[in-house]
């Protein structure tokens, strides 16, 4: 196991090289550039102010000079500074957004698996019943609602008609002003429409794996032989059958860690909320080149540390990939 986990530590080293050129070469060819943005709408902006502009941001120089001269400042963490008018440490706008993403999308998680691994087992154990009817009828209509009109559903329903929650933010204007037990209250109603709109989706789609795995698991010889050994029904499901079919999940689990940061630029605009999803949005729009390529590398990375927590989290589980 050490050797494997040395071997792919080195491979991800020229995988992650090849991907931060691949993203720093598309956002450099895409229509508009950061000297557009910033000076189309100002009469007073001339070829000159532009040119210098250009040389000021290092635009000027070549494409590989200016891929080089990023990577350098990349080796020392550090991601350079923003082309937006405040001109901040594109670390510091990335810190300040992160844990909020974090907080809310970890949550999100947890509620995936809570409600997803026992639907799943449930549907898989009693096929073709009430509750397995049920639930494949909302698990379709999760996958077919959009996500943001949901969210406008809910506003309307819970924010203005009902006045139970709150719709935007993460915290009311009199904020300082509330007891601490209503602060506490406050920060949790600000987050529960868009920490359930964030899990809805995942909710639908990990716990039809679930079933799907646990229905071809129960259907193994080694099932067959633990019933006939006398097992009770919950060892055999929970000891035997779960395990494995668990193995799937763990890698959809690994591949979803890159989500914790990504965020969601739908429920994050919808609601206000100053995530990483709404920075990538506004700095894609804004083509903030520094603050892309800042995402977009913890995105590379996340994404490839994902990938090496899944396979070994699968070998952990599965002793026959552990020989093999």
């Amino acid at each position: 196991m050490g050797f494997y986990l040395i071997k792919r530590l080195v491979l991800m080293v020229p995988l992650f090289i090849g991907i931060t050129i691949i993203s720093f070469a598309v956002i450099h060819l895409a229509p508009g550039s950061p000297i557009d943005m910033a000076t189309d709408l100002n009469p007073k902006a001339t070829a000159e102010v532009k040119a210098r502009l250009r040389t000021l941001y290092g635009l000027d120089k070549p494409l590989h000079v200016q891929y080089w001269n990023w990577m350098s400042r990349l080796v020392t963490f550090d991601f350079g500074n923003s082309f937006s008018q405040d001109g901040r440490k594109v670390t510091d706008k990335i810190l300040e957004r992160l844990p909020i993403t974090i907080f809310i999308n970890v949550f999100s998680l947890v509620f995936i698996l809570l409600l997803a691994i026992p639907i799943g087992v449930l549907s898989a154990t009693y096929q073709n019943s009430w509750f397995d009817r049920v639930t494949t009828v909302l698990v379709f209509v999760g996958f077919a609602v959009p996500h943001f009109w949901l969210a406008l559903l809910l506003m309307i329903l819970f924010g203005v008609h009902l006045g139970w929650l709150p719709i935007s933010g993460l915290k009311s204007l009199n904020y300082e002003y509330l007891p601490f037990s209503t602060q506490i209250w406050d920060r949790v109603s600000h987050l529960l429409l868009p920490i359930f709109i964030s899990a809805s989706g995942g909710v639908a789609g990990l716990s039809r794996y679930m079933r799907s795995n646990m229905l071809e698991v129960i259907r193994q010889d080694y099932i067959t032989t633990a019933r006939s050994k006398g097992l009770s029904n919950q060892a055999v499901l929970f000891k035997h059958a779960l395990r494995n079919a668990l193995l799937p999940v763990i890698t959809i689990l690994g591949l979803s860690i890159p989500g914790l940061i990504g965020g969601s630029v739908i429920f994050e605009t919808i609601f206000a909320i100053p995530g990483m999803g709404q920075l990538f949005y506004a700095s894609v729009m804004a083509r903030d080149y520094p603050t892309i390529m800042g995402i977009l590398v913890i995105g590379a990375v996340l994404t490839l540390i994902g990938n090496l927590i899944a396979d070994v989290s699968y070998a952990l589980a599965d002793p026959r990939i552990r020989a093999a």
